[in-house]
């Protein structure tokens, strides 16, 4: 009995794709393709022999997607083992995408590709072969199912599908603690080479922060980061697929990280001595002074506890907070006697409410201060009419303005004139002047607000004795000081930046009170308003974005530019100033990080050949000295 080869089809590989054992059947290794054909033949004694159908498997037919060749991508091939030849065969293709993606020759059986495949729009294809009798149309083999799998190729780039991310981590950390993750996603096939193999490295942030290359884990990468100096950090994450090799696609992402508050900060003293007063005529309970520790740590970890640990005023004074202003309140316990006694000594100490046992050894966790209080004769002495007296002058304002009127009445029966006096020990730089019969107080000199805030002065009104008032002088805050950059930071920028690239945001700052209250505007300095380098956009929120606007830098034409950028506050009376940001151009490498930002001396090429060098040599002899010339004879010669 003849052995048929039945309706194969046979796979044709193309580029790369490894077919050879996708279209050979699992059990037949000797044969090609699925046999389709059901021959009958006769005996020898004349009876019909039925050859049963053979049971192949088919595995995936490949085609690559994104082919761009100029001839249809041959698939396969259908054959009949009744195919003499003659014409008399009939292939038919039938499926998903016949006759529009996949054409068969009728005639030869070849299965094409005629347009372009995108395996992230259909994986794979299911196609129905036949082989029919070309006059009747009549089938000369069963149907046959086969699948055509679309190959990939790496034409996505890895996505970022949730970012920008926003993430937080305690100052302080360890190196190596966790931040957060971040993800991206490859629409390319994961099960196939590595197009869709993610490698994550980090572009922005570095040496603070570091990401796995496998995970996209972000982990701390400095010890001791403090907040206090700086709060938050841009980082800039890119994933790139074939494993980060040579030759991938990339995609990044932007994550804005914030350092929350440790208790890392001990309280501190602003003075190691205060000195205060007390009238001996005060009753217990009264407030004798305030000072106060200060703390840059938040919140809870800012609290701060004060306590009286050693004096000779641990029984006649006591200490308490004042909880919003978080001050040392130091208030009378017992009556104290001029005669008796006139000085008092404390030491006060500040502590935290709450602790950090790790910080515990970077030294004491507390501070401590020393309070001298004086005891004020009370023997008949003029009487003011309020206990302690506060003023408003504005800053700047010219010596001679009235701050504002002390009074003080003679309670003896003999009204003996009162003459007042600012004692010198509490207004040392003699910043007031006081009418000595009317008790007006004046300033001497304009005053700063940016320098001290609050004057406190002592004013003795004398007859006989003698009496003390204190006198709290604030200093309103006016807009007398510019804004100016908020850092004085050089900005980077690589040659081969593309227009309309973010290099930099700016903020500012400005000296006053108001400043928190304050917007400032951004603008680019008329004299530099028509430059065709850089543009600036302002955020409205007291930022502004410098762009890039045109296309490529030289560092050998100009490495730095000079950037003067107008800042306008909105206090009374406006304040404006000029601040001049410094760009300068460097030189980068293929994923835009930073190699030299200086000017680099011209080197001839590597590699000149003689012939080169001798061409270049006939050409210094024949232009003599015409440099111009010289330097076009070098690039032709090169």
């Amino acid at each position: 009995m003849r052995e048929g080869l039945g309706l194969q089809v046979f796979l044709v590989c193309l580029g790369m794709a490894v077919c050879s054992h996708a279209s050979m059947p699992q059990n037949h290794a000797h044969q090609r393709g699925l046999s389709l054909h059901r021959h009958k033949e006769r005996g020898k004694e004349g009876q019909v022999l039925h050859r049963s159908k053979r049971g192949w498997v088919w595995n995936q037919f490949f085609v690559i997607e994104e082919y761009t060749g100029p001839d249809p991508v041959l698939v396969g091939r259908l054959h009949s083992d009744v195919d003499t030849g003659d014409g008399n065969i009939k292939y038919i293709l039938s499926g998903e995408g016949a006759g529009t993606i996949f054409v068969i020759d009728d005639k030869t059986g070849n299965i094409h590709a005629t347009k372009t495949l995108d395996r992230e729009e259909q994986a794979q294809y299911t196609l129905t072969a036949q082989a029919v009798a070309r006059d009747t149309n009549k089938p000369l083999e069963p149907p046959s199912e086969f699948i055509v799998k679309v190959q990939d190729i790496n034409d996505n780039p890895p996505e970022f599908l949730h970012g920008p991310y926003y993430a937080s981590v305690p100052e302080m950390s360890n190196v190596g603690t966790s931040v957060m993750q971040v993800t991206a996603t490859d629409a390319d096939d994961p099960t196939y080479g590595n197009s869709a193999r993610l490698v994550y490295s980090i572009l922005q942030g570095q040496p603070y922060f570091s990401v796995e290359p496998q995970t996209g884990i972000i982990r701390t990468a400095l010890p001791n980061m403090d907040r206090e100096a700086r709060q938050e950090y841009d980082v800039v994450i890119q994933a790139k697929d074939m494993g980060g090799h040579m030759g991938g696609l990339s995609g990044t992402t932007e994550v804005k990280i914030t350092l929350t508050d440790v208790n890392d900060n001990p309280p501190k003293f602003p003075q190691s001595v205060y000195t205060m007063s007390v009238s001996e005529d005060k009753v217990p309970g009264e407030e004798v002074g305030r000072l106060k520790a200060k703390d840059p740590d938040l919140g809870e970890n800012g609290l701060v506890l004060y306590r009286l640990i050693e004096g000779d005023g641990m029984n006649m004074f006591e200490i308490s907070v004042d909880s919003e202003t978080q001050e040392a309140v130091i208030k009378l316990k017992k009556p104290v006697d001029f005669e008796a006694k006139r000085t008092y000594t404390l030491r006060v100490e500040a502590s935290n409410k709450f602790e950090d046992p790790r910080f515990n050894a970077w030294g004491p966790y507390k501070d401590t201060a020393t309070v001298k209080i004086m005891v004020e004769d009370a023997d008949e002495p003029p009487a003011f009419t309020s206990p302690n007296y506060t003023f408003e002058v504005e800053e700047n304002a010219p010596n001679g303005t009235v701050v504002g009127r002390v009074h003080a009445r003679d309670t003896d029966v003999a009204n003996s004139p009162i003459r007042y006096m600012i004692l010198s020990y509490t207004d040392v730089d003699q910043f007031f002047t006081i009418d000595s019969e009317k008790g007006i107080i004046k300033t001497t000199r304009p005053l700063d607000r940016e320098t001290q805030s609050w004057h406190n002065i002592s004013v003795s009104a004398a007859e006989i004795g003698g009496s003390l008032v204190r006198v709290n002088i604030k200093v309103k805050d006016l807009n007398d000081n510019a804004p100016e950059f908020a850092a004085q930071n050089d900005v980077l920028v690589c040659e081969n930046v593309a227009p309309g690239k973010l290099i930099e945001t700016v903020s500012a700052v400005d000296k006053d009170e108001m400043a928190h209250r304050q917007h400032f505007r951004f603008s680019i300095a008329p004299e530099a308003a028509n430059n065709h380098n850089f543009t600036l956009k302002d955020n409205r929120d007291s930022t502004a974005s410098i762009f890039v606007t045109r296309k490529g830098f030289s560092r050998m034409t100009q490495d730095i530019y000079f950037l003067p950028i107008e800042i306008n506050d909105n206090g009374v009376p406006p304040m404006s100033s000029t601040n001049t940001l410094t760009i300068r151009v460097c030189s980068c490498d293929s994923r835009d990080t930073i190699l030299s930002c200086n000017v680099e001396p011209f080197i001839l090429p590597a590699g000149l050949s003689t012939g080169a060098l001798i061409a270049i040599l006939a050409c210094i002899v024949i232009l003599l000295g015409d440099y111009t010339n010289l330097f076009t004879c070098f690039q032709a010669s090169y």
